[in-house]
């Protein structure tokens, strides 16, 4: 059914449902939910808004030479002695993270993997197809009352005995739900996905002895963890949850949030559960900012590695900050998944994950992520060699580390190559393609890629084309160069499939939506805000 204001239920007053809802999932998106919904975006759109203006403003400014720092009008804060609220006791121990869709059966073997901590993600590894928002939060809402069954032909998959802490991430600040309408403009994708989780489970949760937590991403300033700290305390009143129940980490997962990260604790100190290295989305949003910069051009993909000092940098500065404050401090992505088929590959996947996860817990991390149930016991065994009984080492301090503004900003050494060029242009029209047709997590040559590599690939080549990079073997990265590479690998992907799943697959409107990315005069901040209306 279609929901419009002039038949519906007297509480959607103002709201429009403009898709199909299934009967299965009428559960989703009832009056009361939708009410719910509705209510956070009239009170806190307006501001999402302003500080979506106000990011546009300040890449003004760096477009025009200007660098991001540490800010001088929160000095106090940084220097003040302070600590966030403690964690509940089931989030004192996080380990080993796994993260993914929230498709069913992802769902069910997150949750089951040995893993402390299971982040269901609504962001970056799901394309936001209506289908998959509503079956989303119904898988959810089954899993938090531990009624989520699937079966696979003869495979039946169930909850286990013990399982792990479900987090859920809504989509960012920047993000709409077009399907949506509230007094006749698109719902914020965020307060969307995460009202509907919280009005349907936070109750459920607190009775089963629980509470909802969440992973917040994106965010560019301290002003905009403001915002979601104000979403919290209206929404734990409107819902009768005792204050401070919502718990959050936060991404930090942009060039500007690194400058800013004590700021961003400060103001959900309440609901903190600390900050995590969103390595990948960091790499974009750095090659983002600096996009107009000749002298700020990163090398192939495959050379920015956390070893970078730029990259090691942030890192050891997020572990500081953490650990200062009582906090949890989080450590990123492995992007390599169990190579089955050939053993040798395997092993040096398996090995690149090791030495990944031994720094993080030799750093000083307290958890860290991995992509694939096959990785749970690698990444817990790197990091139980640190921690032994203790469930985390906050007390780790390294009070004499000084990480500037220049130490963030270092230029990551290496050379553009052939391969690299063809690289970003397959992952990115493969991504791309499986996108649009409702795969936000994709598997592609060993490596999970989701939004966040994808989006890597896409600004590098426009970054690479708009500065006139050289290759390794001398050749310049012109338009020219990019659309002949970009049709052979596009011949190369229908040679590789077959000419009749390459008819009907999505890889021609990928190429000419990645294309018309890469050769634009200006780069558009994001992938997936175009990619949606082909959705």
């Amino acid at each position: 059914m279609t929901l419009r204001t002039d038949t519906a239920h007297p509480l959607l007053a103002g709201i429009e449902v403009l898709a199909p809802i299934p009967d299965h999932l009428a559960s989703v998106l009832t009056p009361p939910a939708l009410a719910f919904v509705a209510d956070l975006h009239r009170r806190f759109d307006a501001r999402r808004r302003e500080l979506l203006q106000r990011r546009t403003a300040v890449l003004a400014d760096l477009a025009t030479g200007a660098l991001p720092d540490f800010l001088p009008e929160t000095a106090a804060i940084r220097a003040a002695d302070w600590r966030i609220a403690p964690v509940p006791a089931e989030l004192r121990d996080r380990r080993v993270e796994i993260t993914g869709p929230v498709d069913r059966k992802m769902i069910i073997n997150a949750l089951n993997s040995g893993a402390n901590v299971f982040m269901a993600d609504f962001e970056d590894s799901c394309a936001p197809t209506w289908s998959n928002v509503l079956e989303g939060q119904k898988n959810l809402a089954d899993a938090v009352r531990r009624a989520i069954t699937f079966r696979d032909g003869e495979k039946h998959y169930t909850l286990g005995d013990r399982l792990a802490v479900l987090f859920v991430r809504p989509r960012g600040w920047h993000l709409v739900e077009k399907h949506v309408r509230i007094d006749g403009e698109p719902c914020s994708a965020s307060l969307f996905d995460f009202g509907l989780f919280l009005f349907h489970n936070a109750q459920e949760q607190l009775a089963n002895g629980t509470a909802p937590y969440f992973y917040l991403p994106k965010m560019e300033s301290h002003l905009e963890a403001r915002l979601w700290n104000e979403v919290f305390l209206h929404a734990q009143q409107a819902l009768g949850v005792r204050r401070g129940t919502i718990k959050a980490t936060v991404l930090i997962e942009t060039i500007l949030a690194a400058f800013e990260m004590d700021e961003i604790l400060y103001e959900l100190r309440e609901h903190s559960a600390g900050l995590n290295c969103g390595r990948w989305d960091y790499i974009f949003s750095f090659i983002k900012k600096f996009a107009h910069d000749p002298s700020r051009v990163l090398p192939d993909r495959g050379t920015v590695t956390m070893e970078q000092h730029f990259l090691r940098s942030y890192s050891r500065l997020l572990i500081e900050t953490c650990h200062r404050r009582g906090a949890h401090a989080m450590g990123g992505m492995a992007a390599q998944i169990p190579i089955k088929h050939d053993a040798a590959a395997n092993d040096r996947a398996l090995a690149k994950v090791r030495a990944d996860k031994r720094r993080e817990a030799y750093d000083g991390h307290d958890g860290t992520w991995v992509a694939h149930p096959g990785l749970v016991a690698i990444a817990r065994e790197q990091f139980d060699a640190v921690l032994g009984d203790r469930p985390n080492q906050i007390e780790s301090r390294r009070p004499h580390l000084r990480v500037t503004q220049a130490d963030l900003l270092q230029v990551p050494s290496g050379a553009i190559t052939e391969a690299g060029l063809r690289q970003n242009l397959t992952v990115g029209m493969r991504y791309t393609e499986a996108w649009l047709r409702g795969s936000g997590c994709v598997p592609l040559f060993h490596l999970m890629e989701d939004a966040a590599t994808a989006e890597i690939s896409r600004t590098q080549v426009w970054q690479w084309r708009r500065h006139g990079a050289r290759l390794a073997d001398g050749r310049t990265v012109d338009a020219t160069l990019v659309r002949t590479m970009l049709a052979e690998e596009l011949v190369a992907i229908r040679d590789e499939i077959g000419l009749e799943r390459f008819v009907h697959s999505r890889f021609r409107d990928a190429a000419t939506l990645f294309e018309q990315l890469v050769l634009a005069d200006e780069l558009s901040e994001w992938l997936t805000v175009p990619a949606y209306q082909y959705l």
